[in-house]
């Protein structure tokens, strides 16, 4: 069991930006491949992106190319760079350390979840 501590959220207009940081307790974060999911308000928790142990990474199809996953294993770091967001992109953001995959390469995640950092979409 990995502790995280989520931060980074916040209230932002529509099209604006905002980093997320998670930072993880222990040793295994700079080797384990790693990620982000969000629950929105009445909704299932979903993956947003993974960072892989290979420098793989992935993207669910709601956030191509406007969000960024990124690592920092000197500091057990990892973040979340979004852009052009969106209301839909509003809910509760959680790390996951250690991420695992299928054999047909979807991520999940057996650990506890972290208390998160909500981030706001609203103009």
């Amino acid at each position: 069991q990995v502790h995280v501590v989520e931060s980074g959220g916040g209230l932002v207009q529509p099209g604006g930006s905002l980093t997320l940081s998670c930072v993880a307790a222990g040793s295994v974060f700079s080797i384990s491949t790693v990620g982000w999911y969000r629950q929105a308000p009445g909704k299932q928790r979903e993956f947003v992106a993974a960072d892989t142990i290979g420098g793989t990474q992935y993207y669910a199809d709601s956030v191509k190319d406007r969000f960024t996953i990124s690592r920092d294993n000197t500091k057990n770091t990892l973040f979340l760079q979004m852009n052009g967001l969106k209301p839909e992109d509003t809910a509760v953001y959680y790390c996951a350390v250690p991420l695992r995959t299928y054999d047909t390469g979807s991520f999940y995640y057996l650990g506890s979840w972290g208390q998160g950092t909500q981030v706001t979409v609203s103009s």
